[in-house]
């Protein structure tokens, strides 16, 4: 077998214009004939053509009513369908890496009847999900992780002497310079046979990809040098007398061309055998050059270009945007969204940020790839000196942030509950050791919606609530929000602020002042306590509403703001009063702020029988509504009344509610 050509295969051609990729086909059924892999290879190159449209035309039609990732997935169509067709993922391994890819994979694979319920509770997860189907190996919706587990599964096999089974990692340019990733390349030398990594290469991530490897990537994209005098130096020496014999001149030649001009010896160095860029486009070049490489007996990277959002014209022109849009519509040819009737979070906290930053000079704002889910969008314009995005990397900007806290500067991390997870040794070692005044702003805490469980933020107080000197925030409204900052601003060692994906509520009356370590009360009542956290309040208002209109049970409602330093005199009054107090929190029970109350009750000596941690269960919440997920977990405001009802022994039976609950 001829081995493949390090040349570029039809290179990317220019974007297209919206009308010529439809995203509808009428009249057309390919893409209803197709329920397995098995089925694309009775398909000719034009019937695979028709069948990328219709693809993309259900993925387009599916996103706008239930949300999702969109351009991401549009881009990656004929990449799919072309590994599909050159591997047997029934015996070979297909591993994704963040799954925010896998749309059409999930088509093609027996889910296409269950798509329209993408994301729905109940519904088809939009993550690759093993207890879905045998062609998703990992349920993965962090990134990073795919090079290291196709590296563990390829070296068990060798190990086991079952190489013919071949594996391929499909990861992202973003997620190629996620140190996870840098670190499985760096390990490739343990392989000794077939191992494929598909670098798919938009030039983005949420956002458009940062740091040097991106720039080394723009090089190898933007020019055609190399490959023009890689074709004429095998002219040139084809013609030479003896040129024939020449193969080790001219692969000497070549290996020179390559490292001088576009750095592709960096993935050659670290034993991943280079080869591309390639359009990953053109179906049929795609599927010939994947079926040459699958052959080849060691590590290779191959490059392949594409096209966020190709054949949706508005997702072309702004795929940030629809990187993950919420559902929208179409109206004369203008993207129309539902705005949510108040602000959300991320709104807010944009805003309040905003305000610091024009109040302290001294404060600088760090994302790892994503400036619009977290907020930080109108702060890259308004200060961009002071604004950095080190890409999908968030140990790296925890470890940064603590530099640039050294250096006198008051950072701001903004970054998603579950992937500050990534974090928690640069937490640990360079914030709480160092005692220095990095704030750690951690949006979509707890339940995240239809995400799911792969980006629930459940576990961050219970990491955090361990390290010496960590101060740890919750807001209730915008308004706590704003105070939280303000005090962690003035904190000479690191603290955390936590609040979800969700709108902010809007809380009666005007809550006190912010205190060190105190509680806010938001509601009176002498029967019973609801102390809860955050976003939790506006629920345990709810309950309290509920439990004194229908049982005329009257329940008080703390706004518990801080884990730590725990309102420790708030906890000993109301326990000691015989009051039955509920723990509210959109985080796991165990850990979190519920136990916080519970050991500074035992620190007292406290009776705590009349205490309830209601906090998630030790479960994986599915994908769905945060509404779901909550009464699911026994969180929404009837599930809270009937076990206050419960705990205060009165009869509950006429409350409804959920089967859930901690």
């Amino acid at each position: 077998m001829d081995k493949p050509s390090d040349k570029p295969a039809n290179p990317l051609p220019a974007p297209p214009a919206a009308e010529e990729l439809p995203v509808q086909e009428a009249g057309t059924d390919i893409l209803d004939r197709i329920n397995s892999p098995k089925d694309l290879q009775q398909l000719s190159p034009a019937e695979l053509a028709q069948l990328s449209r219709q693809l993309r035309g259900l993925i387009v039609r599916t996103v706008s009513r239930r949300g999702g990732h969109l351009a991401s997935n549009l881009g990656v169509v004929e990449l799919v369908l072309a590994l599909h067709l050159a591997f047997d993922f029934t015996a070979d391994r297909l591993l994704l890496d963040v799954g925010h890819q896998c749309y059409a994979h999930k088509i093609i694979t027996g889910r296409r009847k269950q798509f329209e319920m993408l994301r729905q509770w109940n519904g088809l997860s939009g993550f690759p999900a093993p207890g879905e189907s045998e062609y998703d190996l990992f349920s993965c919706g962090h990134a990073g992780t795919a090079i290291s587990t196709a590296l563990g599964m390829a070296w068990a096999d060798q190990l086991a002497a079952r190489n013919e089974r071949k594996v391929v990692a499909l990861v992202g340019d973003a997620a190629i310079v996620n140190g996870l990733s840098l670190e499985a390349i760096n390990n490739i030398g343990l392989l000794k046979r077939q191992f494929l990594v598909v670098l798919n290469d938009n030039s983005m991530a949420i956002d458009p990809t940062q740091g040097s490897l991106a720039r080394m990537l723009d090089r190898i994209r933007l020019t055609n040098t190399y490959s023009n005098m890689q074709r004429r130096t095998e002219v040139m020496l084809r013609r030479l007398p003896g040129g024939d014999g020449l193969s080790d001149a001219l692969r000497h030649v070549k290996l020179g061309l390559r490292a001088t001009m576009h750095g592709a010896h960096f993935f050659d160095a670290l034993g991943l055998r280079y080869f591309g860029p390639v359009n990953g486009h053109d179906l049929p070049a795609l599927v010939s050059i994947l079926r040459r490489v699958s052959q080849l007996p060691h590590p290779v990277l191959l490059h392949v270009q594409t096209q966020k959002g190709r054949g949706c014209e508005y997702a072309v022109e702004d795929p940030c945007r629809f990187h993950s849009p919420s559902a929208h519509r179409l109206n004369g040819g203008v993207v129309e969204f539902t705005k949510p009737p108040r602000p959300t979070w991320t709104e807010t906290f944009a805003d309040v940020l905003l305000a610091a930053a024009k109040k302290e000079p001294r404060l600088v704002a760090i994302t790892a790839a994503m400036p619009d889910g977290t907020g930080l969008v109108k702060f890259r314009q308004a200060f961009p000196r002071r604004y950095v995005d080190v890409g999908i990397c968030e140990s790296h900007a925890v470890a940064m942030a603590a530099g640039l806290a050294k250096a006198g500067l008051r950072p701001v991390v903004a970054i998603y509950s579950t992937f500050m997870q990534r974090a928690f040794d640069q937490c640990f070692h360079e914030l709480a050791i160092q005692r220095l005044p990095v704030i750690l702003c951690m949006d979509r805490s707890g339940l995240v919606g239809s995400d799911g469980a792969v980006h629930h933020g459940f576990t961050d107080l219970a990491f955090l609530r361990t390290l010496p000197g960590m101060t740890l925030m919750a807001p209730a409204d915008g308004g706590e929000l704003a105070c939280a900052l303000d005090l962690a601003l003035t904190l000479e060692g690191p603290s955390a602020i936590r609040y979800p994906r969700d709108e902010v509520p809007e809380l009666p009356g005007t809550l006190p002042p912010f205190q060190m370590g105190k509680a806010a009360q938001v509601r009176r009542g002498e029967d019973a306590a609801f102390l809860a956290l955050g976003h939790m309040v506006e629920n345990a208002l709810e309950a309290a509403e509920l439990l004194s209109r229908r049982d005329g049970l009257e329940a008080a409602v703390y706004s518990a703001r801080f884990v730590k330093p725990l309102d420790e005199e708030l906890v000993a009054e109301l326990v000691g009063s015989g009051r039955c107090v509920l723990t509210v929190e959109d985080h796991a029970a165990a850990g979190g702020f519920g136990s916080a109350v519970l050991e500074a009750c035992s620190r007292r000596g406290l009776d705590t029988r009349g205490v309830l941690v209601a906090g998630l269960p030790d479960r994986f919440i599915p994908h769905g509504s945060r509404a779901e997920q909550l009464t699911a977990a026994g969180l929404d405001a009837a599930s809270l009344a009937q076990r206050t009802l419960r705990l205060a022994g009165r009869n509950a039976s006429d409350i409804p509610t959920s089967s859930g609950g901690a």
